[in-house]
């Protein structure tokens, strides 16, 4: 898959194909639609396959100061995207011009002269342009002036019935709630956070249990707690999937006040400073509480690597623990 910033002086080899349209933030059940209908168009017209996305996403550019809300930001989504199979991602930085720019404009220096689209695919809430006036009325009236043809992808329910719909949003909210497997249902995936080990206060060594404190970004805050979890380092050849355990929250024993993740990896002793983790969250074991001391922590934490070992015996990085939910 090629990766481009930017919608001008596109590749000839990549213009005139059919373009995956949308933010596709934790590209979900519901996004893969979206991209494997545009994956099968293009076969038929003998075309090339493109997913066409913003980066930030909108909400982050108009509401800076926002909890922090994304599922996949940065390498997390170029990756869910590039496992899927396209030919290019095109993910368009969102700024102040592209905020500006009204629905029409957008189709045409965009969609027809930019990427010299032959069809798009969208899904069924899909809108653009400035003020959000852009909608798939618009797009599909644009696409006989222009000469392009246009799918929807009507709302992707899950297998199971009793969910909602499949939305970024009901995923968040999931995870909000610490009911990582109604969250996983509907991503397809276990869902994880990435990123770079950072220094921390290395508390974790003087009680016993050396943890790797790893920069959470823009990622969204789960349910605040301990999870078991399978870690892996990015890049790093031969190195597999490996088991611990993770507290995602805010250390109230020692008055933290952001959000930290901090992963304590099983019978794993090698320096991971400035390496890139991803952590993926097998199940919620308990919510964050606040101790009287080191020995208190140090007995909870042996409680809680015990619990994530047997967790971790019933379930595989691809997936979760299904013996129940949560919360």
């Amino acid at each position: 898959m090629r990766i481009f910033d930017s919608y001008e002086q596109v590749p000839s080899d990549l213009q005139g194909g059919v373009v995956a349209l949308g933010n596709f933030d934790g590209v979900h059940l519901g996004h893969r639609e979206v991209i494997s209908e545009a994956k099968r168009v293009a076969k038929g017209l003998n075309v090339p396959a493109s997913v066409l996305t913003f980066t930030p996403h909108p909400r982050r550019f108009f509401r800076p100061d926002d909890n922090y809300f994304e599922l996949t930001p940065g390498e997390g989504k170029i990756r869910s995207i590039e496992d899927l199979g396209v030919d290019a991602l095109f993910s368009i930085k969102f700024d102040e011009k592209l905020a500006g720019m009204d629905a029409p404009e957008f189709v045409a220096k965009i969609l027809a002269e930019g990427l010299r689209t032959k069809y798009v695919v969208a899904g069924y809430d899909f809108v653009f342009g400035k003020g959000r006036q852009g909608n798939l009325a618009l797009l599909k009236s644009s696409g006989q002036e222009f000469g392009f043809g246009v799918s929807v992808v009507e709302a992707v329910s899950p297998d199971n019935k009793s969910l909602p719909a499949i939305s970024s949003t009901a995923i968040r909210n999931h995870l909000r709630a610490g009911r990582l497997l109604s969250a996983c249902q509907l991503l397809g995936r276990p869902w994880e956070i990435e990123g770079e080990v950072v220094k921390g206060d290395q508390r974790g060594r003087e009680i016993g249990f050396p943890t790797a404190n790893v920069n959470p970004g823009e990622y969204l805050n789960p349910a605040l707690g301990v999870y078991a979890c399978w870690v892996r380092v990015v890049r790093e050849n031969g190195l597999d999937w490996l088991p611990g355990v993770v507290n995602v929250g805010k250390r109230p024993t020692f008055r933290g006040n952001s959000v930290t993740v901090e992963v304590h990896l099983f019978d794993f002793e090698e320096d991971l400073y400035g390496k890139t983790l991803r952590v993926i969250l097998a199940k919620f074991i308990r919510p964050e509480i606040k101790f009287d001391g080191f020995d208190a922590i140090r007995a909870q934490i042996d409680k809680d690597s015990r619990v994530a070992r047997s967790i971790l015996l019933e379930t595989t990085p691809g997936s979760v623990s299904k013996s129940g939910e949560e919360q």
